[in-house]
């Protein structure tokens, strides 16, 4: 089962002293998340205020800083409007990622606008494209995308806190995917109250999955991690657990 690090998102030191926020210490975390059993890393660039960023300069100075502890790590990052005043600086900012400093993939959620655009030029610039879905409602833009075929992946991300109900979107979400012929592998994952029932159904369905300090400040028995090791180290735990 693959399993992709989400090691930092907007999270802040207040909420976890050990979430990764300057460049070093993401490559860093990034390199202790692959040897506690991650196969990628997802991360946001943060900056100096603790916002998050994807101008090209913050992006070419974090995928260095990681290609300097290691340059066989995986890595990828957001494309989120969030991070930007527009769609069109997003589509800027993409096109001027330096050539020689660029991730190894890009997600880009299809609940926001431009986002078929957006993908294409994650494509045209040479990486790894993923697609996520955050309700039924964003599945038809998804399925209308030139670049469906191409996802390496698609992520499912229930936006609902109650559990039962993430795991069940999770599922009807992943069906109607495969129902309109999505072949692309499919990763699940929640937020806070939601992040290990979303995980244990994963692990259950057969699909990838994630953990990390952007998704959940605790272990599956409530208690806080150390760092996001920890918290991979606990995913191949119930994996291992669930094979028996």
């Amino acid at each position: 089962m693959l399993l992709k690090a989400a090691i930092n998102g907007g999270r802040t030191r207040a909420e976890h002293p050990a979430v990764p926020l300057t460049n070093e210490e993401i490559a860093r975390d990034s390199a202790s998340a692959i040897a506690a059993g991650a196969d990628v890393v997802h991360a946001h660039v943060r900056t100096e205020d603790g916002g998050q960023s994807i101008h090209p300069d913050a992006i070419g100075a974090w995928v260095r800083a990681v290609r300097a502890v290691d340059p066989a790590i995986v890595i990828g990052t957001t494309t989120g409007l969030w991070t930007v005043t527009s769609h069109a600086q997003r589509m800027e900012f993409l096109a001027a990622w330096p050539a020689d400093a660029l991730p190894d993939f890009a997600s880009v959620a299809f609940c926001e606008e431009g986002a078929a655009e957006a993908a294409d030029l994650v494509l045209e610039r040479g990486m790894i494209l993923e697609s996520a879905v955050w309700s039924m409602a964003d599945v038809p833009a998804l399925l209308a995308a030139p670049s469906l075929q191409r996802n390496v992946r698609v992520l499912i991300e229930p936006e609902t806190e109650d559990p039962a109900e993430a795991v069940a979107a999770c599922r009807e979400i992943a069906a109607a995917l495969r129902d309109a012929g999505v072949t692309a592998p499919l990763l699940y994952h929640g937020y806070d109250e939601t992040v290990w029932p979303v995980v244990f159904a994963a692990i259950e369905d057969g699909h990838e999955t994630r953990i990390g300090f952007e998704d959940g400040l605790t272990l599956p028995d409530g208690s806080a991690p150390a760092d996001n090791a920890e918290l991979i180290a606990a995913v191949r735990r119930a994996e291992a657990s669930a094979r028996g």
